[in-house]
């Protein structure tokens, strides 16, 4: 959004959000990415309609090698995660309004 500046390192950035993209890409056949002032947050949210995770499971594929399926590595969302983190920043996991997972990162501005 114009008017709000996020300070972080681009490339990083760019790694957490194409993590997060991909892994919607890798389990949906249709993916929404935006972005949503908050205040002093900006939430940049991966939304997609697949088959999403369990609530109690959400947690532990931020853990490294721990994947929700058996074509990943387990590491992009930790990864993501961390980026987001050394920016001061969360991700979070979420029921999407498409029906899938939404991924939610969160960074300071």
């Amino acid at each position: 959004p114009q008017g709000i500046t996020v300070h972080l390192r681009p490339d990083a950035a760019r790694r957490a959000i194409t993590n997060l993209v991909d892994n919607a890409r890798r389990h949906a056949s249709r993916v929404h990415l935006s972005v949503q002032p908050q205040g002093r947050v900006i939430s940049v949210l991966v939304d997609d309609n697949g088959p999403g995770i369990p609530p109690d499971r959400r947690e532990s594929v931020f853990k490294p090698f721990e994947s929700g399926a058996d074509d990943g590595t387990g590491l992009g969302l930790t990864i993501a995660r961390d980026i987001a983190r050394a920016h001061g920043g969360e991700i979070h996991l979420e029921h999407s309004p498409l029906g899938g997972l939404r991924a939610r990162m969160r960074l300071p501005v």
